[in-house]
Formats: structure tokens, C-alpha cells, sequence
């Protein structure tokens, strides 16, 4: 046990595991055949929508000056062939992987910090407040998402950063529910109650002692909320209650089908938006899962 002179308080690692020294957690991911094919799975994907836009700019107002450029099969100057107005699906797919992926980062980051905050507030304090706490959770458990965001799409508009917050502010309960428990099992143990019998303030305790302890698992459900989060944005959007005037893999299915397509064999329209949205979606859930079993000590001994 290790207690810091100056505070007479219990220093950050005092609570990590013994025993065996920990392996960095990039490597451990990387090691683990899961996460290797989560991280070249997501590095392909990510390297096209970031830097491809950059290489081939889309033009939204480019439009096919002939009839003959609508729905055209892939050939040299159109690689993915061509949209219902004539648009390169190549430049349009490659855009709308950035709008999915911002969507879905910052619905992410809503509902890891109002999960993560919430969980820890409410494990840490318990008593009342993690009783009211726990009732505003699973009212937000059982809010459906599809009819709040047509509501709210009807009141302000069909916008990304309300596509964003609305799934954001659906996506925290599972998070909180899971550092709640965590947080649990770690205030009752005798190194926790030795810091507060010491005179340390809870919210010293929470940030320098129970925080660093609950962050893998936070990491770990970061990944799989943004996986989640890029899928019900793709989903919204594809039922059209995305933005219109973005472009979003969501909004090329939707357009896609809504212009007839798949009766008309364009599956160049159809396939490269969903296989983007398949492998982003993957990528993220297998370092997910990967990151869980690695932090897990319970998945580490049972492996």
C-alpha cells in the first residue's frame, strides 16, 4: 500500500491489481487476434474517409450532364458509377463516411460523460441520490429512440447535431449502469475507507482513487457505444430522418432505394455504403470487445 507523504493519502496505483505487471493496453489489444483485426478493420476504413475527401472533394451541387451519366455502371472517370442525378458514388461515399463518423464520435461523447458521470456520482454517494439517479436511467433505458427523434426533428428541424444529441442522450444508461457497479465494489474496499478516514474530500477520492480504477472499463464501453451510435445514425437516416442536405452513408441507402436502384441493378449505389457502414461498425465492436476481455481480470482468468 502505497500513501502519499505531503496528504497523507493513498497514491492512484494503491488500488490497482498486484501481482503481475500489466501489459500496455495498445499492445494487449494488438496482440489479441480480435482486436488486430479491429484496428486494420477500422485503420482501412478511417483512412479513406479522412484522407480520401481531401484527395477526391465532392461537389454537391455536380450534377451528370446527360442522361446517359444517371445510375452509369463503374468505369474510369466514375469508379463506383454514378447516383440518380448523375453524382460520382466514389466522392459521395467517401464524404459521407466523415458526416457518419462525426456523428456518431460526438453522440458518443454525450453518452459516455453523462454515463460515466452519472455512474460515478450515484455508485460513489448511493443512498438517495443513487436512488433518483437510478430512476432518471431507466427512464432514458426505456425512452424509444425512433419516436423521439421524429418529434424532435418535427420541432427543430432534421439537423445533425439533433440527430446527434437525441441518440447521444439514449445511448449514456448503459454506461452508467456499469461504472455504477463498479464504483460500488470500489468504495467499500478497505483502501477507499482508509482515504476517507484519513480526511480526503469525495471528490479527491472519486477523481485521483476511483476514476483512474473504472477508465478501462469506460474505454472499453467508449468503443462499443460509437459503434452503436454510427449504426442508429445510419439507421435514422436511411428511414430519412437524417439531415437532407449532408451526405451520410445513411442518406446514399436512402436515396438509393427511394430511386429505384435495386430494380434498376445499381449496386454500386447500394453495396459500398453499406459494406462502410458494416466494417466502421465492426472495427469499433471488435476493439470493443477486445479492450473488455483484456481489462476484465473475471475474462482474464477464465482465458
Amino acid at each position: 500500500m502505497t500513501i502519499d507523504d505531503t496528504s497523507g493519502e493513498l497514491a492512484p496505483e494503491a488500488l490497482a491489481p498486484v501481482g503481475r505487471r500489466r501489459t500496455p493496453l495498445w499492445l494487449a489489444v494488438w496482440r489479441d487476434r480480435m482486436g488486430r483485426g479491429g484496428v486494420v478493420t477500422l485503420a482501412g476504413v478511417l483512412a479513406l474517409v479522412l484522407v480520401g475527401p481531401v484527395v477526391f472533394p465532392f461537389n454537391a451541387q455536380s450534377f451528370g450532364s446527360s442522361s446517359a451519366s444517371i445510375l452509369q455502371g463503374p468505369t474510369g472517370a466514375h469508379w463506383l458509377g454514378t447516383t440518380e442525378l448523375g453524382q460520382d458514388v466514389f466522392r459521395q461515399f467517401l464524404v459521407g463516411g466523415r458526416i457518419s463518423l462525426y456523428v456518431g464520435v460526438s453522440a458518443t461523447v454525450i453518452a459516455i460523460v453523462l454515463g460515466a458521470g452519472l455512474g460515478l456520482v450515484s455508485g460513489y454517494y448511493a443512498g438517495w441520490r443513487d436512488s433518483i439517479l437510478m430512476r432518471i436511467t431507466d427512464f432514458f433505458l426505456v425512452l424509444p429512440t425512433l419516436p423521439l427523434i421524429i418529434v424532435l426533428a418535427a420541432l427543430f428541424g432534421q439537423s445533425i447535431l439533433i440527430t446527434s444529441l437525441v441518440i447521444g442522450l439514449t445511448s449514456w444508461p448503459q454506461t452508467a449502469r456499469i461504472i455504477r457497479s463498479q464504483v460500488l465494489s470500489l468504495r467499500e474496499r478497505p483502501l477507499v475507507l482508509r482515504v476517507r478516514s484519513l480526511g480526503a474530500r469525495d471528490g479527491r477520492i472519486m477523481r485521483v482513487h476511483i476514476l483512474p480504477n473504472v477508465a478501462p472499463l469506460i474505454f472499453a464501453n467508449l468503443a462499443l457505444v460509437l459503434s452503436g451510435s454510427i449504426l442508429a445514425q445510419a439507421a435514422l437516416a436511411f428511414l430519412g430522418l437524417g439531415d437532407p442536405v449532408q451526405v451520410s452513408w445513411g442518406t446514399m441507402l436512402h436515396n438509393a432505394f427511394n430511386s429505384g436502384a435495386m430494380s434498376e441493378g445499381a449496386w454500386w449505389y447500394i453495396i459500398p455504403p453499406g459494406a462502410g457502414i458494416v466494417a466502421m461498425v465492426l472495427g469499433f465492436s471488435l476493439i470493443g470487445n477486445c479492450m473488455d476481455r483484456v481489462l476484465n481480470p473475471l475474462g482474464q482468468d477464465a482465458r
